[in-house]
């Protein structure tokens, strides 16, 4: 009963702060950005067009977060989300160290680490899932899919990035 009592605090926890992050980027709420805004950041870091990831990033959150919060298709909606946050670790905190104090990669990091825990464990009996008898997702084979997945896809949307090239100006003729 602990035990079950305890993946749903970290699910109700987890998926409603991470739904919210996304609806930050998605809808401009809780003093979010919106896409506009989002996406001209993301363009910075070589994402383009930069509002299309940002909705791929904010509908990854949002929807991520419901599907932890209600425990629906549990490890589903924790892969999606923990694809996520190592994308979100890699292209905007690596560069900055460990620590959240100098923008590095330690609260994503604790994000992917409590969605990477709900792959693993599923939604307990306090879920949707259990309600519904959703046990597809609880297979080994398909947590272990899923992981695969979201491996390759964070690969393939960081693989997507562009990087500028330096502008570099022609001599000036100097009479």
């Amino acid at each position: 009963m602990f035990v079950d009592s305890g993946i749903l605090l970290v699910r109700l926890l987890f998926g409603v702060a991470i739904a919210a992050h996304g609806s930050q980027k998605l809808f401009g709420w809780f003093a979010g950005y919106g896409l506009k805004g989002t996406g001209g950041f993301i363009e910075t870091l070589g994402f383009r067009p930069g509002v299309v990831f940002a909705a791929m990033t904010g509908l990854s959150e949002f929807v991520g977060g419901l599907l932890l919060a209600v425990g629906l298709f549990t490890p589903l909606g924790a892969a999606i989300v923990l694809g996520t946050m190592i994308v979100a670790m890699v292209s905007v905190h690596l560069k900055n160290g460990f620590f959240a104090a100098s923008n590095g990669i330690e609260m994503p990091f604790l994000y992917a680490a409590a969605a990477l825990g709900l792959v693993f464990t599923g939604a307990g009996t306090y879920s949707l899932d259990n309600v519904i008898d959703v046990t597809l997702f609880s297979e080994p084979y398909i947590v272990g899919t899923l992981l695969v997945l979201t491996i390759v896809s964070t690969g393939v949307i960081l693989g997507l990035r562009t990087y500028d090239q330096p502008q570099t100006t022609a001599p000036q003729r100097v009479n």
